[in-house]
């Protein structure tokens, strides 16, 4: 027993020594400091020199929303930890600044440099925005993976938040009848839990989210509009901050950085690109291609549905970015 003892102790002993690579035993304790990165951008390319100011909408959960922490409020969401790894790989600071849901006015104003969030099958905006870094797009939900994708003549019921861009979808190409309308998503998904409905139509961020709350397992099924997703806005005048951003996006969706932000609010890494489209989306779809990017929209094609955006992640109301 004593030799055990001692051999224990001697197994501690060498682990402690091989902290401090190549030094022997020490009693200075050390801290890792990551290497600081040179700057890539500064003024006038941006505001503040060493600062990314990044526009965020407060009330948009699970991309940004306001959650307590030591009694005192910040803005927390998958944008915000995006926005933090946007402003390392440019060897910036961060600050977060609420712009609500004027993200064009906050830039043209020059309060800050960029803005997150932006899903641009519901936006026309007038600044330039960078490939997704959050894939996304009006999906149907399913409690069952091997749920049909539904067809205007099968009957299906369905259930959106009301005045959403995914009620729009589901009556243009389904039918009002067809339309249970909720306060919010998490109503929602508990209809479709209950077996009051069959599908939930929502944005994919946001329904995923959502549907963690109520702890309902859901399947993406079908998507009813072309697959889109959320950019980074940058002036269109600024073209040094455009190729940063353009380059650092690239980055942390190509080294799986942004895929382990997305796990950590969502649970998952979503990928609607692969989901079949309704068939009110194909026919949109073969019109955008006879057409050009002008005929693009939800499922149905109605010049309203654009106009209502999908909100947070338990409201899903108007206000996109």
């Amino acid at each position: 027993m004593g030799k055990r003892l001692k051999a224990a102790a001697l197994c501690c002993v060498l682990a402690a020594c091989m902290v401090p690579a190549l030094t022997g035993c020490s009693n200075n304790k050390t801290t890792y400091t990551p290497e600081t990165k040179s700057p890539v951008v500064a003024s006038p390319a941006i505001g503040q020199d060493g600062t990314l100011r990044v526009g965020v909408d407060a009330e948009n959960p699970p991309l940004s929303g306001m959650v307590e922490s030591d009694n005192t409020s910040k803005i927390a969401g998958l944008d915000v930890d995006v926005a933090a790894a946007l402003a390392d790989e440019l060897g910036l600071k961060l600050s977060i600044v609420d712009v609500g849901n004027d993200p064009e006015g906050a830039l043209a104003e020059g309060k800050v440099d960029i803005v997150m969030g932006i899903d641009r099958s519901t936006s026309d905006v007038a600044f330039w925005c960078s490939d997704p870094y959050l894939p996304t797009g009006v999906v149907l939900l399913s409690l069952s993976a091997d749920a049909p994708v539904p067809t205007a003549s099968s009957g299906a019921t369905f259930a959106a938040q009301v005045s959403s861009r995914s009620a729009w979808s589901v009556m243009n190409e389904f039918g009002e009848e067809s339309l249970t309308s909720t306060n919010n998503l998490v109503e929602a998904l508990n209809a479709l839990s209950t077996g009051t409905v069959q599908y939930v139509a929502t944005d994919a961020v946001r329904g995923i989210s959502a549907a963690k709350q109520p702890h309902v397992d859901v399947h993406m099924i079908a998507l009813m509009q072309q697959p889109g997703g959320y950019c980074v806005g940058v002036a269109d005048e600024n073209s040094e901050l455009k190729t940063a951003v353009a380059d650092a996006v690239a980055t942390l969706t190509g080294n799986g950085v942004v895929s382990v932000i997305e796990t950590k609010w969502l649970g998952t890494t979503l990928d609607p690109s692969g989901l079949p489209l309704t068939e009110g989306a194909t026919a949109v779809a073969a019109m955008t291609q006879d057409t050009g990017p002008a005929a693009e929209g939800t499922a149905g094609g109605d010049a309203g549905s654009n106009n209502a955006g999908d909100g947070g992640a338990g409201s899903e109301g108007e206000g996109d970015a």
